[in-house]
């Protein structure tokens, strides 16, 4: 699987475990995120891996930063992103399973780094089930659509 790793500030550490344990899985890896840890802002970041997903340039995206919260924000502006915010192996397997999430959300700073190796791991494996929940992102997608949101394209 191709997946965009991006991050900002607060994400660097936690991002360079991930590219390492990305790899050592299998996947191909692209950094698309900051490598100091001077302060820049994280919708330059969301923006650039969410659109690398919505063009098919990669299959999934992660995205690091303090929260979580604002990296997810950012993301799902781009038209075919269902990024979630996962703070847990729940959420990372149940955004996969039931939201067919396609750009995970991580927060650098309320989460251990081997929860989020983990949670990685789990998010990578897990598949889409389908069904009901199919009909569900079907919707969202239609309303996108229909309701003027433009990719950065």
């Amino acid at each position: 699987m191709k997946i965009a790793v991006g991050n900002d500030h607060r994400g660097v550490a936690i991002k360079h475990r991930l590219l390492g344990l990305l790899r050592d899985l299998g996947h191909e890896v692209s950094d698309l995120g900051a490598n100091a840890q001077a302060s820049v802002d994280y919708p330059d970041f969301a923006i650039t891996v969410a659109e690398a997903v919505s063009k098919g340039n990669v299959d999934r995206g992660i995205l690091i930063c303090g929260t979580g919260h604002g990296m997810c924000i950012a993301a799902n502006k781009v038209v075919g992103i269902r990024a979630a915010n996962c703070r847990d192996m729940v959420d990372a397997e149940l955004s996969r399973r039931h939201n067919d999430s396609n750009v995970m959300c991580l927060s650098a700073d309320l989460i251990g780094e081997e929860q989020i190796e983990k949670m990685v791991q789990a998010w990578v494996a897990t598949e889409f089930e389908g069904g009901r929940h199919a009909r569900r992102i079907e919707k969202v997608a239609t309303y996108e659509k229909n309701h003027g949101t433009t990719s950065g394209s």
